[in-house]
């Protein structure tokens, strides 16, 4: 862990020639495919190309083609800036290197030597077999799956990578933001606030968008168009949003929780159109050690917004750009001088792993804070308390047993179209 935030924070991006680059095309370009072409695989690829190596975008994937019509458009549309203009001359993508449905993503892939992954995270385990079966650098977003099964199968790829030498980085950015890093070096190498005792960390806000169901759509398609309401898509927002501050904990502590119990449910958003997630979790994640994460999440309108991670040791208090001592005095404040925004510095930092050879590998840690996500689900879901080595051993498969627009989720609503939703004390996770 301390070894993987020095690297993020300590690189610098050089316009070194692509000779040195492992697993590379033989020219000077680092050609790029970007598999999932919605708005954070549009912003994902601008970042990638805003990269001080010579990156071209060579192919695109989706299952929607609407999608890569409008990616296509937003990244090479005229706009009045330096930066865009750049961008723009970065992207060279014929007609027939756009792939429409399910499998397009293995044709585009093996055009590039940089895989980007941002599809809905239910796909993100067979896109990230595959980028690495065929020998590419990946930057994926999270969290990297859904369930346990695609856990596994994203953790034997990433022992693939390793072996391969390719450069893997997840879109976990707090890694690779400078007010986080500066405060992991004073709570973990200068030991600021002391042994970490407990902590607490919280995604409270308004929610997400909402595309209700449209006449014609197969149920497939409905559900992709809205991908966030539905488990194996999304992996509920205690996945897909809150493994940000889940994540930061496990980073500081140094591990991964043991085991977990929680509460949740359908407070507010009770409407069909919002499938089958719940709106809040509050979840209790305990340590090896005993230290409790004490940890919310919660989509309700018109409540208080709050995202933060909060650490409490022996001898102070620290939280992001911040450290106090125990009555409450501040002892250290980050100036957020020469700041950049980690979204960006995180394709930086892989490109230059990529042109330098140097090993970088976020796969494991993207892998096991997302199954600690997974066991808070499991956790609320169930209202009981669940071990991580019996979560990640679940044979709990969310994914349908075939990609095609007539095929059928598992989840499927009944005859006025309402989903079931996940019963405390009934549900089966494990």
């Amino acid at each position: 862990m301390k070894a993987s935030a020095v690297v993020a924070g300590g690189l610098s991006v050089t316009n070194i020639p692509l000779t040195s680059m492992a697993n590379s095309s033989v020219d000077d370009v680092i050609k790029v495919a970007l598999i999932g072409c919605g708005g954070r695989g549009t912003g994902a690829a601008a970042q990638a190309l805003s990269v001080k190596q010579n990156v071209k975008l060579v192919a695109m994937a989706d299952a929607f083609r609407d999608r890569i019509d409008s990616c296509y458009k937003n990244l090479t549309s005229d706009k009045p800036s330096e930066s865009k203009t750049a961008i723009k001359s970065r992207v060279d993508v014929p007609e027939e290197n756009k792939f429409v449905g399910f499998d397009g993503y293995k044709q585009a892939i093996a055009l590039a030597d940089v895989v980007i992954l941002t599809t809905p995270p239910g796909f993100r385990p067979i896109h990230f077999e595959e980028a690495v079966r065929q020998g590419k650098h990946v930057f994926m977003e999270k969290p990297v799956a859904t369930d346990a099964p695609g856990i596994r199968r994203v953790l034997d790829a990433a022992e693939e990578a390793k072996k391969k030498n390719l450069k893997v980085v997840v879109g976990l950015q707090r890694h690779y933001q400078k007010s986080y890093l500066e405060t992991y070096k004073r709570v973990i190498d200068e030991g600021m606030i002391g042994e970490i005792v407990s902590a607490r960390c919280y995604w409270n806000n308004d929610g997400v968008w909402v595309n209700e169901r449209k006449p014609g759509q197969t149920e497939m398609e409905y559900q992709m168009r809205n991908w966030y309401y539905f488990v194996w898509l999304c992996g509920d927002h205690i996945c897909e949003q809150h493994i940000h501050n889940i994540d930061v904990v496990n980073w500081f502590k140094g591990g991964y929780p043991t085991e977990a119990v929680g509460i949740g449910g359908r407070q507010v958003r009770t409407d069909k159109k919002f499938g089958e997630i719940y709106d809040h979790h509050v979840v209790e994640f305990k340590y090896a050690d005993g230290m409790i994460l004490n940890s919310q999440c919660r989509h309700q309108p018109g409540t208080v917004s709050d995202v933060s991670e909060h650490l409490v040791g022996t001898k102070g208090r620290a939280t992001e750009g911040r450290i106090y001592d125990l009555k409450g005095n501040s002892i250290w404040r980050h100036k957020g001088e020469g700041d950049i925004n980690p979204y960006q510095e995180e394709h930086n930092v892989l490109f230059d792993c990529i042109v330098n050879n140097k090993p970088i590998n976020d796969a494991y840690n993207g892998a096991m804070s997302t199954m600690t996500s997974i066991l808070g689900r499991m956790a609320t879901y169930s209202g009981k308390r669940i071990k991580m080595e019996d979560a990640l051993k679940s044979e709990i498969n969310l994914m349908p047993d075939r990609y095609a627009w007539d095929a059928m989720p598992k989840t499927l609503p009944d005859k006025d179209g309402w989903y079931q939703i996940p019963q405390p004390g009934k549900a089966k996770v494990v």
